[in-house]
């Protein structure tokens, strides 16, 4: 299993494609704060819960200087259906090889039902304004947490 990072670690360096095959790095949000999730799967119902409430909280969290980056192992071809039919706003980087997902510690065993496999990770990552990690939430819940992380952050209240 990957090395989960912690508090004060320096943050992986990462350049993935976008939904638009456009390449996005961390470097390009130094100087703001960066929420960079994980999720398993686009246009699946708990990941679609998920970016939907990042989308409907995005000016919120920008309003208090962060920036919000989802990535998933899917293509961007698929990342751009999801954006189209949900009507996302959030940066989606796709992360078929796993390396970023890896890096962060977001990817490796999982059980469900009984069966071990390995997979995404559902995880949260902020990332402060000079790169290093402020805050990793590791099997975050897909309901919620958008409401649990304004909360914790002090955002919007």
């Amino acid at each position: 299993m990957s090395e989960r990072l912690q508090a004060g670690d320096t943050a992986p360096a990462f350049t993935l494609p976008d939904a638009d095959g456009k390449e996005v790095s961390l470097a390009d949000h130094l100087g703001r704060k960066v929420i960079v999730y994980f999720y398993p799967a686009a246009l699946t119902p708990g990941c679609t819960k998920q970016a939907c409430d990042f989308t409907d909280n995005l000016e919120v969290f920008a309003g208090a200087g962060y920036d919000v980056i989802g990535i998933s192992p899917d293509k961007p071809e698929k990342l751009g259906r999801f954006r189209e039919a949900e009507d996302l706003k959030v940066t989606l980087l796709s992360d078929p090889a796993h390396e970023v997902l890896e890096a962060y510690g977001a990817y490796g065993e999982k059980v469900n039902y009984g069966r071990t496999y390995q997979g995404v990770i559902r995880s949260t990552v902020v990332v402060d304004e000079r790169g290093e990690v402020e805050r990793a939430l590791y099997n975050v819940r897909a309901t919620g947490h958008v409401a649990k992380l304004l909360k914790d952050l002090k955002v919007g209240q």
